[in-house]
């Protein structure tokens, strides 16, 4: 599971799956085993806001802190996502 970073934001890993580099960019959110069941799953949008598919276990504070920071983030983010995807941002479909 690539990690987008190595240390944890709001107490949870910020990652995607190999599996999900068919879609567009997005990050899953969790604090147990990188995978994609109890994860939260943010779709990101090319001017970093982010749309939350699933909640996951987080909390609404722990939301708003991992959506702060993909917003201030997300540039770098991509470079990581683009390693091994060659989709883009989330454009609304």
């Amino acid at each position: 599971m690539p990690k987008y970073y190595e240390f944890k934001v709001a107490g949870c890993y910020l990652y995607f799956t190999s599996k999900c580099v068919v879609e567009c960019m997005h990050v899953h959110a969790s604090d147990e085993e990188l995978t994609e069941e109890g994860s939260a799953k943010f779709f990101v949008r090319d001017d970093g806001s982010s749309l939350m598919q699933r909640k996951g276990r987080l909390n609404d504070r722990e939301i708003r802190i991992i959506q702060k920071f993909i917003a201030e983030h997300y540039r770098e983010m991509y470079q990581k996502w683009a390693q091994y995807s060659l989709e883009g941002f989330y454009r609304g479909y």
